[in-house]
Order: structure tokens, then sequence, then C-alpha cells
């Protein structure tokens, strides 16, 4: 029998020895492996060759298109156990087909439910038979610089890597692009590499304390995070059915801990159904919410007009409401695009997106721009793709009605777009200000 000696100690068999090396950074990869996946996302950029204005443009979009098909990888993690996966912004944006994979080989093609691309957070929708795993969500406020974190991710393509360091420093601001700043990011000297993005960075709890998110190039052992008080904090805005679909609820709920009702409007469903500021809701339809994303996240499987079941919790007594998710009239996108800023707009057919070589519903095509309007003084042209506003994908002239309804005169909206230049589909970002009247 072969005998193996630590600290005087023999150890006679390899579960012995095993409960010997065991350490906490091996106890966090396996309590968070199985909800950890990796993101394949394919884009397709268009090339067209030739030169003309605006009517060869469109005759190259509807009529001879050429284009290729590009693959990144990327991280996420299950936030919530019906197949919600959080990831970057940049891992998805623009994309047209994702697929995740778990460590147990299983994938799945997912949709994009929620981006915010100010941000760099997604929430990524999968259909799955099975009750996912999740992370658990820890806390950014109190992050200790020297203590030790573990990031797991996808780094070229190497599926489920484990990497360990401690906190760098936190609070650290970063220039991603020309008008985009991350604030207040972790700094970490944990490997994070590209394909790491998206990725959960954990303490050694297990428990999430920021979306790994950007990496210093020139510099070695240089990573970044998204503390997770962000993604608590945004995650109700990107998840409000009311941003989401052209519906009325008239309620919003924290996101943190306790599942408490923020703000309730009135003449709106939740205030007729009895809903008050202060009200902490226990159960949606007999399923406990422990947080306050548990609400949004069951909110979003919810048709318009079915009745909605909310048991609350109201200065220490038990009561139940019954409310429905409303659907309000859709406001004419067209007409606010050209009002707001002098853009006209049209919306292209599934047909014609595929002759451009991109998923249908990548934005919204520029036929027309109001001399001295807003949009011709920051320089869009006809045949830009409006393909976002502010945070938001714009995929039809109802959703960019629904989003440039409550803009006001003299507002700034930022935008993402596609043009076509020097033969190629490049990206355009800027801010449009609405007209003061």
């Amino acid at each position: 029998m072969l005998l193996w000696s630590q600290g005087g100690t023999v150890l006679r068999s390899p579960q012995e020895r095993a409960r010997a090396r065991r350490t906490p950074v091996v106890d966090v990869f396996e309590a968070n492996r199985d909800a950890v996946v990796n993101i394949s996302s394919t884009q397709v950029v268009s090339v067209r060759p030739g030169h003309g204005g605006f009517e060869h443009f469109l005759f190259e979009i509807f009529e001879r298109p050429r284009h290729v098909e590009t693959t990144s990888m990327g991280s996420g993690f299950v936030i919530h156990p019906d197949g919600y996966i959080v990831t970057n912004a940049h891992v998805v944006s623009r994309t047209v087909r994702r697929e995740v994979e778990f460590a147990n080989g299983r994938s799945y093609e997912a949709r994009i439910v929620a981006i915010d691309t100010q941000k760099d957070l997604a929430v990524l929708k999968i259909d799955s038979e099975l009750s996912l795993p999740t992370v658990l969500l820890g806390r950014s406020d109190d992050l200790m610089v020297g203590e030790t974190v573990v990031a797991i991710g996808n780094p070229f393509g190497y599926s489920h890597t484990v990497t360990s360091g401690v906190i760098s420093a936190t609070g650290r601001n970063i220039d991603v692009q020309e008008g985009v700043v991350f604030r207040d990011l972790i700094q970490t000297d944990a490997s994070i590499n590209p394909g790491n993005s998206g990725g959960p960075l954990l303490n050694i709890l297990g428990e999430l304390i920021g979306i790994n998110s950007a990496i210093r190039g020139d510099a070695e052992n240089i990573g970044f995070a998204i503390p997770v008080d962000q993604l608590i904090e945004h995650l109700p805005e990107m998840l409000n059915v009311e941003h989401l679909r052209r519906v009325r609820l008239g309620l919003l709920v924290g996101g943190g801990g306790v599942p408490r009702v923020n703000d309730v409007s009135r003449d709106s469903p939740a205030y007729e159904a009895g809903v008050r500021v202060g009200d902490v809701i226990t159960a949606i339809d007999d399923r406990p919410v422990k947080r306050g994303t548990d609400f949004y996240f069951a909110l979003l499987e919810k048709k318009i007009d079915e009745p909605i079941r909310l048991h609350l919790e109201r200065n220490g007594k038990a009561l139940a409401v019954t409310l429905a998710i409303r659907e309000i009239p859709k406001p004419d996108g067209e007409k606010l695009a050209q009002s707001l800023f002098g853009l006209t707009l049209h919306e292209l057919t599934d047909s014609e997106w595929r002759r451009f070589g991109l998923r249908p519903g990548n934005g919204l095509l520029v036929i027309g721009v109001h001399p001295r309007s807003p949009a011709s003084r920051i320089g869009i042209e006809p045949g830009d793709i409006i393909s976002s506003l502010g945070r938001y994908y714009v995929d039809s002239l109802d959703r960019a009605g629904m989003l440039l309804e409550t803009v006001e005169r003299g507002e700034d909206v930022p935008f993402g777009g596609l043009r076509v230049e020097r033969n190629e589909l490049w990206r355009i970002t800027g801010t449009l200000t609405a007209r003061q009247r």
C-alpha cells in the first residue's frame, strides 16, 4: 500500500488525499459550474462591390448582397431557473444567432430579451424543459481590495475554464469607445481573456460579485468586471414589461433582496387592484417571489389580459389581489421620428432583410433626412440603418413609437446603427437631440 505524508499525518486513501487538496476555489467552481454557459454568437457582415449613391445602395441591399458570417465567443450565467441568462451586451449585440452550451454538453438556441449597451448588460432566454441551476447573487458594496475572487468562462473557446486571483482595485472607469464610459468597475488580476466576457466573477463564498467585461489588451493581469449591484439596479428597468411590450401595469418593484413595491401609478391596473407603495410581493400565482428580479421574470411570461394573482404583505398582514397587464394603443413611430429628429424611417420586410444578409428586425432603414434637422446635423444619411434608440433595439416602427413617445423636446437620445462605407458594413453610434419645437 502506498502512503503519502502531509504534516506528519499519513494519508492512506485517494479520498483522504482529495480532501486534503481541496481549496475554496475548487468549492466555488463546483458549486457554479453547471450555471455557467459558453455563448457562441454569429454575426453577418455584408460586403458589396461597387460605388454609387443612395439608389445604388438600395439596389445592392435588395438585389446583390454578399455577406460573410463571423463567429465570436463569450460567456454567461443562469440568473433564473426558467432559462434566463445574463451576459455582456457586446457579446450578443448585432448577432443573428446565439447558442449557449452548458458544462454537461447540452446546448440551446438563445434569444435576446433585453439589452443595455450603455451598461454592457444583456439578458437572454432559452427554452429548457428543466429547471436550471443558478448563480447566487451577492453584493459588491462591501468588496475588499486583496480578497480572493474566481472567474469562470470560455476564454479562447476553452470551455468552462476557471481562474483565480484577487481584487486589485474598485471604482475604476474605462473608456471603451467615443462617448461610452464604463464606470465603477472592479479591477482584478484573475486571468480574463477574450471569451471570458459575460461570465461570472465570484467571491470565495461562491456568490456573484461581478460580470467579467473587459481587459487591457496592452497589459497583463488587468481585467475588469461590472459590479453585481449595477446588475441588480438595472435589471428592473431592462425587464420592465412596459418598456419591452406596449402594455400598462403601473407597478415598480426593487430589484434587490426584498421585492418591495417602490411606485404605483394612478389609473393603472396595479393601482385599481389595490397595490400600494410599501407592499412586499411574496408570490405570483402561488409561486414564491424571493427577490425583485423574480417578479420581473414572472411577468415576462404573462399574456395581455391574463389574470395575475399577487400575494402581498402589508404592515405584517397577508393579502392577495388580482390584476392583468393591459394593452396600450401604439403610437405612430414614423411621425415621431420625423417630428423629433427629421428622420423618415422605413420598415423592411423579412425578404428584404434576407437579401441584405441580416436577420429580420435588425433595425429601420433611413430613407429621408430633413435638411437642418437634428439627424442631418450629426451626419445621419439616407441608407443608414437605425438599430437602437436609447438602450433598446428598434425592430419595427411600432417599437420606435413606443421608445420615442416619452422623449421630450431637447432631450438627448443615444442611437446605434449600421452604414455602408468603403464597400463594407460599419457600425455607427451617436446622440440625437430632439427638436426644441
